[in-house]
């Protein structure tokens, strides 16, 4: 089955996206911030949400791993 179709995979797969590309926006911060428009700044909008968003990105991180380890 995809993530597109299952909720809980989708957020997941959303979450991860969020978490990766902020990291490496700290890593190598050249390579996300010289694409913000086009299909690539979706990398940077995603990591700007990761840098201003953190505490509900990390919060969202514990709920969606404690429903992933005691729910499925």
């Amino acid at each position: 089955m995809s993530a597109l179709f299952n909720f809980q995979s989708l957020l997941s797969v959303i979450l991860l996206l969020v978490c990766t590309c902020a990291y490496l926006r700290t890593l190598f911060p050249s390579i996300i911030d010289r694409n913000k428009t086009g299909v690539l700044g979706t990398f940077w909008k995603l990591a700007r949400i990761g840098e201003r968003k953190s505490p509900w990105v990390g919060a969202a991180c514990l709920i969606m791993a404690c429903t992933v380890l005691f729910w499925t």
